[in-house]
């Protein structure tokens, strides 16, 4: 395996355990936890896919960072009031 390999399967094992924990019910799907692993996990996929160069995945996987980016500021917006 590459270190571009490694690195997506880092990135997408995290994904993997912030889903599997969501489905034990260990953390909640809008908890910071499960927000902050979908950021992290995405964003290291994101940075595999464009290591490779594959258009497709650098698509998901940075529209999934987006979108955990933004769940993640509504969480602490929430927070706060």
């Amino acid at each position: 395996m590459t270190q571009t390999d490694w690195i997506g399967f880092f990135g997408v094992t995290i994904l993997l355990i912030a889903y599997f924990l969501n489905l034990r019910d260990f953390i909640k799907k809008d908890s910071s936890a499960y927000l902050l692993l979908n950021l992290s996990g995405a964003g290291i996929a994101c940075y595999a896919s464009i290591l490779l160069n594959y258009m497709p995945f650098i698509i998901l996987e940075g529209s999934w960072t987006i979108v955990s980016a933004i769940g993640l500021f509504n969480h602490f917006k929430r927070a706060t009031k």
